[in-house]
């Protein structure tokens, strides 16, 4: 019979704080337990006081780093070989296999809580109670004996909301990950921290065998909302944690506490009124968010209560493909020592990233703290929106610049959420093609798109916001004729929008979609702003607005029955 954990802590070598049995007996004269029968776990770092470690199902490792600082997560993955230092004192990591997330490995646990309320289907696809536990133990006994990094930290800058998480991670670089983009504790609630409500284990050398795990190949990431548990394995991709806890606060905040969950940027003016930008990749969503003159809330996903608009993160997940001094200045300022960035190749002969280079991935990312931006606004919650900007890149170029949109067309194309792809982009890809996700961020959301358009529609109502709808794509004709739309342009026309420079000036409805074009624009030349008039041959432009039509209408029919009659008044009249 071996001795209980508490006993053997009291004849434990001094510095070991955590121990746990696994035989009959203790060696006093080395000190430590017969590593064949024992084994010895210790508990080193920044410990919290109250360690809840046995929940964790954790107890063979060997050593449990807690809540380490940047410094010695970035000393100990260098050592460990999981990265190098870039030249600007960032740590360049690679994610190995998987360089951005894999939509189809993605589960949630059905169960009692989830059986009814969780939008079942290809974007959540269910995973057995059983299988899940069995899963997870056979990756708690692959940490056995190995050393693992353990982090208290929270999402939703919102005290009402907060949300405490435990992450443990088999990977130094992947804990510094999560100290850069989730809400950091003072020292003192450090100190303090107790249970937490959502832990996030993720072992990324450890692979599933499909054929008993259940998987459908070596990598996974599940959520289950009964154990409160992320599990991540197989991937190194660490923006699977970030969109994992996106996905917990997706389905709680909504269903739960009526608060609207959102995959977007904020920023607040000088006098505090808030702006939030949604967009899909290539949208510009973080480019126009930071502006200078504003203050950023946070950069991807926010919570929208009755009471203020909050970050439900502590930093930024931004895509550094290409990235330069002028086009981004603050991010490329963020990139120091702290920040990661991922999947990057450096020059020849050097350690200086070559931003140009996605020979590894496009989906090359850095990840850093908010307070690397001079103008992040920290606690991150700000005032009730005022103006609600939904950017999309029409490669088709047949969407205004600029419009706006009512209460029906705002919800309609809250769930359309489009946007278009472009040739070279991908594979296979000659010529423009229609993107759609569901509220700008289908791949995140346990409940049918329905549910958060009915929140955001009721929200705009209560706090009389103006929606509007900006195509930061092409104009005078689709890609490969037209051209780009000037950053100076769209610029411009938010700015106008904000400063309420466009609410008296004439309008018309645009003859397919209905929203209302402005007709002048300070800082913008007038025929950018009609789509129509910027083509050389305006039946071309016909066919082309109603082509795009057609595919809004074709889309939007896997969410007719799960939303409200008055959405669809917004819908295209082709």
């Amino acid at each position: 019979m071996g001795f209980s954990g508490q006993t053997l802590a009291k004849q434990a070598p001094k510095g070991v704080v955590g121990v746990w049995a696994f035989g009959p007996y203790f060696c006093p004269l080395h000190h430590r337990f017969n590593l064949s029968n024992f084994f010895v776990m210790e508990h080193k770092g920044h410990p919290p006081l109250n360690l809840h470690w046995d929940r964790s199902g954790l107890g063979a490792v060997q050593n449990v780093y807690w809540n380490l600082g940047p410094a010695e997560l970035v000393e100990t993955a260098l050592a460990s070989g999981e990265g190098q230092l870039c030249d600007n004192g960032a740590l360049a990591s690679d994610t190995g296999e998987f360089t951005g997330r894999s939509p189809k490995d993605r589960f949630v646990v059905k169960d009692a809580i989830t059986e009814n309320t969780v939008w079942w289907g290809d974007i959540n696809i269910p995973f057995s109670a059983d299988d899940f536990d069995a899963l997870y133990d056979r990756v708690a006994a692959y940490l056995g004996g190995k050393s693992v990094y353990a982090r208290d930290a929270y999402a939703c800058a919102d005290p009402a909301h907060r949300l405490n998480i435990r992450v443990i991670t088999e990977l130094a670089y992947s804990n510094l990950f999560c100290y850069n983009l989730f809400l950091r504790p003072t020292a003192e609630e450090l100190s303090k921290a107790g249970e937490p409500e959502w832990t996030i284990l993720c072992a990324p050398g450890f692979h599933a065998v499909p054929e008993r795990d259940k998987t459908r190949q070596h990598n996974f990431a599940i959520l289950n909302f009964t154990r409160k548990v992320i599990l991540i394995g197989g991937t190194g991709y660490t923006g699977e944690m970030k969109k994992g806890i996106f996905g917990v606060l997706n389905f709680v905040l909504p269903h739960n506490k009526n608060v609207l969950s959102m995959h977007c940027s904020a920023n607040s003016g000088s006098e505090g009124d808030t702006a939030l930008f949604f967009g899909l990749s290539g949208t510009g969503k973080t480019t126009l968010s930071a502006d200078p003159q504003r203050r950023l809330i946070g950069d991807d996903e926010h919570g929208w209560s009755d009471q203020s608009i909050f970050n439900f993160e502590g930093g930024c997940y931004a895509k550094c493909i290409n990235l330069t001094p002028e086009k981004e200045p603050e991010i490329w300022k963020a990139i120091r020592f702290g920040s990661i960035v991922e999947n990057v190749v450096f020059k020849e002969g050097t350690r200086e990233v070559d931003y140009d280079n996605g020979s590894k991935t496009e989906n090359t990312r850095c990840a850093y703290p908010i307070h690397y931006i001079d103008n992040a606004l920290v606690p991150s919650v700000g005032r009730h929106p005022k103006h609600l900007f939904f950017l999309t890149a029409d490669a088709f170029g047949v969407l205004p610049p600029i419009s706006r949109l009512n209460e029906a067309q705002a919800m309609y194309h809250f769930i359309s959420g489009y946007t278009a792809k472009v040739a070279g982009t991908e594979v296979g890809v000659t010529e423009p093609q229609t993107t759609f996700s569901a509220c700008f961020g289908r791949a995140f959301l346990p409940l049918h798109p329905g549910r958060y358009a009915a929140l955001l529609g009721q929200k705009m109502k209560e706090h009389q916001v103006q929606v509007w709808l900006v195509n930061t794509g092409w104009t005078g004709g689709p890609y490969g004729v037209g051209s780009r739309m000037k950053l100076s342009y769209t610029r411009a026309m938010i700015t106008a929008a904000l400063q309420g420079e466009l609410d008296s000036v004439p309008s018309h409805a645009h003859p397919l979609f209905g929203v209302s074009v402005p007709a002048t624009c300070p800082g913008v030349p007038e025929e950018i702003l009609n789509p129509r008039l910027t083509w050389s041959d305006p039946a071309a432009y016909d066919a082309k607005a109603s082509q795009l039509a057609a595919a809004f209408i074709k889309n939007f029919d896997q969410y007719r029955d799960g939303v409200d009659a008055k959405v669809l008044e917004g819908e295209p009249r082709p």
